[in-house]
């Protein structure tokens, strides 16, 4: 193994397990089952601390140690996990997730500047064990005290064993793990009093494949092993397997609990149980009476449990066989992904991209020589093209999930900072776009939430005040539109003052005193270089500096951000992006020697030029058309054809119509990013090139709309 792969792994991996331990503990509150909320939190820090004890990660054991000694109290319910504790638990995140970096920047032991730190952490961590420790016993032996559930077989004296429940998973060996291995790795730690194995799970010998594990084992074992030593025995395929652990002196009910949980037959296991030594009859009866409630029952379903005669409740078996098939599928789906590294991914989509300029070039040279069994061979090529750059793309696209719950902790954390009662409501999390542009618009997306968290929401006064709830919402809510992705950052709170930002805009010479704007307009001033309404400077906003870069930087990305608000309802900022940075359809249109190339999603449909010379606009089927000419936008020399062609494009809700020469028809468009010397350059996003090798310029249909936003007004008021 190399080592090196392996710790990126674990890296990865751990980066991963704090993310769901940091989701898990701010949506503990909201959880349906809780318990189960606060197993996963749990097994998040066991994991990333027996993963770290394989590299010898010292530091970073012994500080989850701690974090996970608090949640095993917290999950056997001696410890209650409040507000205070889980401000706590998120704070450790954080300091692990350090350490996490440092490690991935090449540091494998504790930074002693952060050292004292951890050290604070550790103490509030086992002051809130210490603090819970007495109420915990006492109900301890309260439990314990219950008739027909302590143990109550005397003539076994001092033989009380752990009980271990193994069911291996079928890839154990392909793997390369061997059952037996684990088995004999235990007796180190003890002795294997009694052992019994369940073949259940084999099928018919035609259908059984020699290389899946079929078996489960139930075993008694005597260890003087606290339960996180033997645990450890199975840290390697803990993932690929269902492994259970009773301690000794445990509740009867525990074992009835674990036969109710298992697949097989109730009447075998609790038979197993007792050849095993770790249950016997009359403990398992007495726990029957008093978890079923019907005395006069029990004895009949303990007969059938431990005789064979028959089964539990279908119910209770339905349920068992239902719960370990939604493991094997969930474990089977695992089973199916892999990780891949993103500089392959981008890799693979350069190639995809060349391959499509060389199939543009072999379909030209088809139809310039007219030979039909070649333009026939490139069409066929171009379908398959096509098909393989939608699997690549498919590739890169994820989740804006991911990205949206990382807003649920700057939600926790800057609600107490500001003192206000902000929820966060997530909508459209399951919309995909490319991971290059999930990872770019983070930083904006989080400017956006913090400032709307600000400046938007009131004060829970001022809100009950004017009748809205004291407890103020921000949703983020992202959809698919036209070939683009919509991400909307809404508040409740108090909107935009039109009045406000104009005067401000006028004061610093922004716009002109005499200049009329529409509300789209003055709202989208504060996105202007150093423009703040803020009365005071805070931690979080007030000097003007971030909303224009977050403009900047979702327009690097070809996107468009716009702000819609009604004064005391509250405010949408509205970004709308490209659902990919490297390939799309595209359209071609000539304007005298140049081509250039239209997103082919943003074209709602074409149409003969039919309007008045010199006219900036026509009439769509009632409605007004502002018209942007590409010979004058760019200054193209020479005069146009005597037919032009009108291309209509659509972006947001706004329409405009793009009057060409020539339409050329689709194109499959690799985008090439502009010299950085062209990035001032206007209604330009990129270039691509051509079958010919030619250089096709994309057009920027975003800003393409800004150049007509005061045409259409004008025309509508003239027609």
């Amino acid at each position: 193994m190399n080592l090196d792969d392996a710790l990126q792994t674990f890296i990865a991996e751990s980066r991963e397990l704090l993310e769901e331990m940091e989701n898990a503990l701010l949506n503990v509150d909201l959880a349906g089952d809780q318990g189960e909320a606060i197993n996963a939190i749990f097994r998040a820090a066991h994991t990333i601390k027996g993963s770290a004890g394989l590299f010898s990660l010292d530091h970073i054991v012994a500080f989850t140690h701690v974090v996970e000694s608090l949640l095993d109290k917290v999950r056997d319910g001696s410890v209650t996990l409040n507000d205070e504790m889980v401000v706590l638990l998120l704070s450790c995140c954080d300091y692990l997730s350090g350490m996490i970096d440092a490690l991935a920047a090449g540091r494998h032991d504790q930074d002693p500047d952060t050292a004292p730190e951890g050290e604070m952490l550790q103490q509030q961590l086992r002051r809130h064990m210490d603090g819970e420790a007495a109420p915990s016993i006492a109900s301890g032996l309260a439990v314990h005290a219950e008739p027909g559930v302590e143990r109550i077989d005397q003539e076994r004296g001092d033989s009380d064993y752990w009980h271990i429940s193994l069911r291996f998973g079928r890839g154990v060996l392909q793997n390369g793990m061997d059952p037996i291995a684990f088995l004999r790795y235990l007796g180190k730690l003890g002795r294997i009093v009694g052992i019994a194995t369940i073949p259940d799970a084999l099928p018919a010998a035609d259908e059984m494949d020699a290389e899946l594990c079929y078996l489960g084992f139930e075993i008694a074992f005597d260890s003087t092993a606290d339960r996180e030593a033997i645990a450890g025995v199975f840290e390697f395929v803990q993932d690929d397997c269902e492994i259970r652990i009773i301690p000794p002196n445990s509740k009867v009910s525990e074992y009835v609990n674990l036969i109710r949980a298992l697949p097989e037959r109730a009447a075998r296991l609790g038979e197993i149980l007792v050849r095993c030594g770790s249950v016997t009859a009359h403990e398992l009866e007495g726990a029957l009476q008093q978890q079923s409630g019907k005395q006069e029952d029990a004895p009949q379903q303990l007969g059938s449990i431990l005789v064979g005669a028959g089964n539990v409740p279908p119910v209770v078996v339905e349920a068992a066989l239902a719960k370990q098939k939604q493991v094997t599928e969930q474990k089977a789906q695992e089973s199916r992904s892999i990780r891949v590294d993103s500089d392959k991914l981008d890799r693979l989509i350069d190639l995809v991209g060349e391959l499509i300029i060389a199939g543009a070039r072999a379909s030209m040279i088809g139809q310039q020589i007219h030979n039909t069994d070649l333009l026939e061979c490139t069409s066929t090529l171009t379908g398959l093209v096509e098909d393989v750059r939608d699997a690549a793309l498919e590739l890169r696209m994820v989740k804006i999930g991911a990205t949206f719950n990382r807003f649920q902790r700057v939600v926790h954390d800057v609600t107490r900072e500001l003192g206000k009662d902000i929820g966060l409501i997530v909508d459209g999390e399951d919309s995909e776009l490319d991971k290059t542009v999930v990872e770019k618009i983070g930083d904006p997306l989080m400017h956006l939430v913090r400032n709307a968290m600000d400046h938007g929401i009131e004060p829970a006064d001022v809100r009950v005040a004017a009748g809205k709830p004291a407890k103020g919402m921000i949703k983020l809510n992202a959809f698919h539109e036209s070939g683009s992705i919509v991400i909307e950052v809404s508040d409740d709170g108090g909107g935009l003052r039109k009045e406000k930002i104009l005067a401000k805009a006028i004061e610093r010479g922004l716009v002109d005193p005499e200049r009329k704007l529409t509300d789209s307009e003055i709202y989208n001033l504060i996105f202007e270089a150093g423009f703040s309404t803020a009365e005071k400077i805070t931690n979080l906003s007030g000097r003007g500096v971030g909303m224009d870069v977050v403009k900047r930087n979702i327009q690097a990305l070809r996107g468009s951000v716009d702000v819609g608000s009604r004064e005391g309802q509250g405010t949408t900022v509205t970004v709308r992006l490209p659902l990919t940075l490297a390939i799309i359809d595209g359209f071609l249109v000539q304007v005298g020697s140049s081509v250039f190339v239209i997103p082919l999603d943003m074209i709602e449909e074409c149409i003969e030029y039919a309007t008045e010379p010199g006219q900036d606009y026509t009439d769509l089927r009632g409605q007004v058309l502002p018209l942007v000419r590409l010979r004058q936008l760019f200054r193209i020399d020479g005069a146009a054809t005597r037919r032009e062609s009108i291309v209509v494009l659509k972006f947001g809700n706004h329409r405009a119509g793009l009057v060409v020469d020539t339409l050329l028809g689709e194109f499959q468009t690799v985008i090439k990013p502009l010299s950085p010397m062209f990035s001032e350059v206007k209604c330009i996003s990129g270039s691509t090139i051509l079958g010919s090798g030619e250089v096709a310029l994309i057009l920027d249909v975003s800003a393409l709309m800004h150049t007509v936003a005061g045409k259409g007004a004008v025309a509508a008021l003239a027609a």
